[in-house]
């Protein structure tokens, strides 16, 4: 029933993203590092220093917008998917490929009505500790380069801005539209990872079944999320680069502005070289994989199925 799957898809979205969060803001800081201002080497290196810097729970800057929205996100996408495939066949007749990727398409094309929000709000928390952390170096070399005494000044302190302070000002500059800024550079990652993920997902899954009336064991789902969820990912990785680079508001010290998804591909292409399109590549499979991997776990064992099956006897 639909209810069952959008609540199997936001139980999987909410599980899915506490587990893999930090790995996501490591990939969004990797990915808006320009060249010649870049603070983070690696995945490791990026936590290590963002533990050091703004604690455990810095590591989670974002993850309440996430956490908020991902349920809706996961619950469109999945029952979306569902919802096409389900009338793209012909009298239950095996899909073909075709339409397995266009009811990927279909589902990528839904969920980005709550994705756009959710990303631009995320992105701006996550890579706020970024900015701050370069603003802080580049003070301090400048004060040890003009007077060593005043580099034993007392650093700025950094002001947090909330998820909330940030849709306010963009509702009272721009409208309902500055929640949307990135659309079409999202459209370009989400519609294409869909139509790459849910056939490769139920290809890979059915060769877990051994009937097919019966589900595949659970780990078969697992599994399959995995690696559908992690080759969609790197495949579009670069779609994913141009995305965050559009929807991140502040920049940091002589760091890129971009007017577009052309501008910002040019200038990507001819400053940094065609390598920058798979920045965070590997961080964002390791969270696309197993966020993916849980989420079919949970949508396949069908959690809500016994939840609801379990409300009338308890009100008989």
């Amino acid at each position: 029933s639909l209810p069952a799957k959008l609540i199997n898809g936001g139980i999987a979205g909410l599980i899915g993203v506490t587990c893999v969060f930090p790995i996501d803001l490591a990939k969004t800081r990797l990915q808006n590092q320009q060249n010649g201002q870049r603070m983070y080497t690696s995945l490791s290196d990026c936590l290590i220093k963002t533990i050091r810097s703004e604690g455990y729970f810095g590591m989670y800057r974002g993850a309440a917008v996430n956490l908020t929205l991902v349920t809706p996100e996961k619950a469109i996408k999945l029952a979306a998917n569902d919802f096409f495939r389900h009338h793209l066949s012909k009298d239950g007749k095996k899909l073909t490929l075709l339409r397995e990727m266009l009811a990927g398409c279909g589902a990528g094309t839904c969920q980005v009505i709550v994705t756009t929000p959710m990303e631009m709000l995320k992105i701006q928390l996550q890579d706020a500790g970024r900015i701050a952390a370069q603003k802080k170096l580049m003070a301090a070399q400048a004060q040890l380069s003009s007077s060593p005494a005043a580099a034993a000044a007392e650093p700025a302190v950094e002001t947090r801005t909330t998820a909330t302070q940030i849709t306010r000002e963009l509702l009272r500059s721009k409208g309902i539209a500055g929640l949307y800024k990135g659309l079409g550079a999202t459209l370009l990652r989400d519609v294409p990872f869909s139509i790459v993920y849910f056939p490769l997902f139920a290809n890979l899954n059915k060769l877990g079944q051994k009937d097919p009336n019966v589900k595949a064991p659970f780990y078969v789902s697992f599994l399959s999320g995995c690696v559908a969820g992690s080759t969609a990912a790197v495949a579009v990785n670069p779609c994913d680069v141009i995305k965050t680079r559009l929807q991140s508001l502040q920049r940091g010290v002589n760091e890129d502005t971009y007017s577009g998804i052309l501008d910002c591909t040019k200038k990507i292409w001819q400053r940094e070289g065609p390598t920058a399109f798979f920045k965070g590549a590997y961080c964002r499979a390791l969270v696309i994989a197993p966020l993916f991997g849980i989420a079919q776990v949970v949508y396949f064992i069908g959690i809500a199925e016994f939840l609801l099956d379990m409300l009338p006897k308890h009100r008989a």
